[in-house]
Parts: C-alpha cells; sequence; structure tokens
C-alpha cells in the first residue's frame, strides 16, 4: 500500500463563490464541483475548498505551498491587483530558516505560507 497524497479541507469563508474565484485567478483549475465543495489543482497542489465560514477555525488554519520561484507567485498576484480585488493580504519575502517565504492571508483568514526551499 502506498499513499498517494493528502488533500486539506479548506474553509471559503462567507462568500464560496468570490473564494472559489480567487482561487482559479491564483492559477488553480477545479478538478470537480459538488455543492459547497471544489476540488482544486495546481500542478501537484491539491485541495478541497469547502463553503464553511467558522472565523475562528479558519484564523487559526495554516497550509505551507512549495513554489518554484517566490518573487515570481508575488509579482502575478501583485501585477493581478488581487489583495485589492478581493481584499486579501499578501506580506514581503522573508528568508527562514526552512527557505524563503511570502504569507497570504486569503478571504476566510486561512493563512498560506509559500514556500522556495
Amino acid at each position: 500500500m502506498k499513499i498517494l497524497s493528502i488533500e486539506a479541507f479548506v474553509p471559503s469563508g462567507s462568500n464560496f463563490a468570490k473564494s472559489r474565484q480567487l482561487f482559479l485567478e491564483l492559477g488553480f483549475h477545479i478538478n470537480w464541483e459538488s455543492p459547497g465543495y471544489a476540488g482544486f489543482q495546481c500542478d501537484e497542489c491539491r485541495f478541497i475548498l469547502q463553503e464553511y465560514n467558522v472565523q475562528e477555525f479558519a484564523q487559526n488554519f495554516m497550509l505551507s505551498v512549495k513554489v518554484s520561484n517566490i518573487d515570481e507567485f508575488r509579482k502575478g498576484v501583485l501585477d493581478k491587483e488581487l489583495p485589492e480585488k478581493y481584499g486579501i493580504q499578501i506580506s514581503e519575502i522573508t528568508k527562514q530558516p526552512y527557505g524563503r517565504e511570502l504569507n497570504l492571508i486569503d478571504l476566510a483568514g486561512v493563512c498560506w505560507h509559500f514556500v522556495e526551499q
């Protein structure tokens, strides 16, 4: 038996449709959908967006996503004006012991750590 992947259920916050659109603009595509759920993927990274709005949970939920080029990722987010369009937050790139990182806080309050190792 081989474990093939792990996919987190990520809360959408109060606006599932807007959160869904944000992830499309971040470069993910939808593999499948059912009421209140959407299976997203970009390259080998997968997660399930769930229509779930518990602020205390979302603001304490974090994900780490490895990327090949953190500068390119940040530039893409800013060029598309996603912070202004969606009210999300994106940090400067910082150097951490595990790599170069930026944090993106999505519509629900989930903290996505995008890391270039």
